[in-house]
């Protein structure tokens, strides 16, 4: 089953297309030192989204959308993200990394309140694919509003002298990684009558968006997801794929595989990880992926693809 009708995606601001790859890379700069400084600005906002044709949900979100921008930077190197509150109520951002207790986005550590602003900064470690979110309580609903998203460390070849090529074919802009299609999946869910339940599931936030636009798969070159868990209300998700198997490296913080030849993975709240995979070998056609729990399936995580 799908959904019935189309969600106006030029209304909402964002296209869930757009977010599997359209990362933040933001602004770099070198300091006296000589270290490589990379900058961001994520400002918060009260805004309201379609979520599934028809149903609209009264969202917080990064940068106005939801999930908010990938961030995407290199190991190694110094975060500075801008963070301004324009919302309603007090907001922070808490990063899934390595960093100082005071920048840790809680009391007392960057909770921001509207009008106000703070700066986050810390380094770009460890390598992987990480979440960043709201820590503002209540916890459970400023995540479920909508406050989060993914932020991905590409390792430094340099550093990893047995593994690189790998590092290098992870590393954003090298004709290695050139070779390889890169998708950001964040799987979430929505509490639209806040009886601390979800009544829609997603990766990327709209029910059914890629069983209805399939994503554009070019089967002579490999897959790779950057795939995150920011569920609120269910202990667990899921990514179940038809037809095919894939390789599984869990945070995304090493470079050989920590499963390998898998068709599904489980992921509680928070969890992230990469899957790798290929469709070289496979006939043209619609692969289907999908949350391996029946009900988040049919409630909008459901999703296919077309590989030609």
């Amino acid at each position: 089953m799908t959904t019935v009708g189309n969600v106006d995606h030029v209304r909402n601001g964002f296209d869930p297309h757009e977010i599997l790859n359209d990362w933040d890379l933001g602004t770099v700069t070198t300091d006296a030192n000589g270290r490589r400084v990379r900058e961001y600005e994520i400002t918060a906002v009260d805004i309201e989204i379609e979520i599934a044709p028809g149903i609209f949900f009264p969202a917080w979100a990064y940068n106005g959308r939801v999930p908010g921008p990938t961030i995407r930077a290199v190991e190694g190197e110094w975060l500075r993200i801008h963070f301004t509150n324009a919302g309603s109520h007090t907001h922070s951002i808490h990063f899934h990394g390595i960093h100082a207790a005071s920048m840790d986005g809680i009391a007392g550590a960057g909770l921001v309140g509207p009008g106000e602003s703070f700066t986050y900064e810390m380094p770009a470690e460890p390598f992987g694919c990480h979440l960043y979110h709201c820590h503002a309580t209540p916890l459970k609903r400023h995540v479920h509003k909508g406050l989060y998203g993914a932020f991905i460390v590409d390792p430094d070849p340099a550093r990893h002298p047995e593994h690189t090529d790998v590092a290098r074919a992870r590393l954003l802009g090298t004709p290695e990684n050139d070779t390889w299609q890169e998708f950001v999946m964040v799987m979430n869910g929505f509490d639209t009558n806040f009886d601390d339940e979800n009544e829609i599931y997603a990766a990327n936030t709209v029910a059914h968006e890629y069983m209805k636009r399939p994503i554009q798969v070019d089967r002579d070159r490999p897959i790779r997801i950057y795939l995150v868990n920011i569920t609120e209300f269910d202990p667990i998700n899921s990514f179940h794929l038809h037809g095919n198997f894939f390789d599984y490296y869990d945070h995304g913080t090493t470079l050989t595989p920590t499963l390998r030849t898998v068709d599904t993975i489980m992921q509680c709240q928070a969890q992230r990880g990469i899957l790798e995979m290929s469709f070289a070998n496979h006939e043209p056609g619609r692969y289907m992926f999908h949350a391996h729990q029946s009900e988040f399936a049919e409630l909008g995580w459901m999703s296919v693809f077309e590989v030609t």
